[in-house]
């Protein structure tokens, strides 16, 4: 998942917050958060399920792959580019779509119009402005959000890098390093990766 739990239950609780303030009436703010948090996290495990979904229907090919001397990574990217299409899924990675983000900003306007259909639905909401204006402050909490999130990352990543001796990216040490920063970094902006 491009998202950590930790990180949707937070982003979740923004959401409720910032759409509470004028934009929608809730009853039970703890159960909105977790309606929040369910919708973003089933969008989120779309493209996981459908990864999971490519590699058994490769599995099945891999004789073929092995003595046709074809790449097992440019199968699975047509395959998985195919059946997108063929189901019309919006891809959650920015990266995978030119966005310099973790999310892509059509998978964010996505999730968004399902949170607002799920707020339509449930009983702890009363939408008490303009759809669109409350579908709009859920993309700009999630954009905030995934901006702070990004700008996290790196400045983690730059911890490790700047350690008086060189330690390579991609190694285990490098890794470890850079998801205690990581995790020290997000703590500073209220997100406890150990406790939510």
């Amino acid at each position: 998942m491009l998202l950590q739990k930790e990180i949707v239950a937070y982003l979740a609780g923004r959401i409720v917050t910032g759409v509470s303030a004028g934009l929608v009436e809730i009853t039970d703010p703890v159960s909105a958060k977790d309606v929040v948090k369910q919708v973003v996290l089933d969008e989120l495990s779309v493209e996981d399920q459908l990864n999971d979904e490519v590699r058994e229907i490769l599995a099945q090919y891999n004789e073929y792959m092995r003595r046709e001397q074809v790449s097992f990574q440019d199968m699975f990217r047509k395959v998985k580019n195919q059946l997108i299409a063929e189901r019309k899924i919006i891809r959650a990675s920015g990266r995978d779509t030119g966005d310099g983000m973790k999310l892509s900003r059509d998978k964010v306007t996505d999730i968004s119009h399902k949170i607002l259909g799920a707020m339509r639905k449930g009983r702890d909401f009363r939408l008490k402005r303009p759809e669109n204006d409350i579908r709009l402050n859920i993309v700009k909490t999630f954009m905030d959000l995934l901006l702070a999130e990004d700008k996290i990352d790196k400045a983690a990543r730059d911890k490790v890098r700047s350690q008086k001796r060189e330690i390579l990216e991609g190694s285990e040490e490098f890794e470890l390093l850079q998801r205690r920063y990581y995790a020290e970094e997000m703590k500073k902006i209220g997100i406890d990766l150990a406790r939510v």
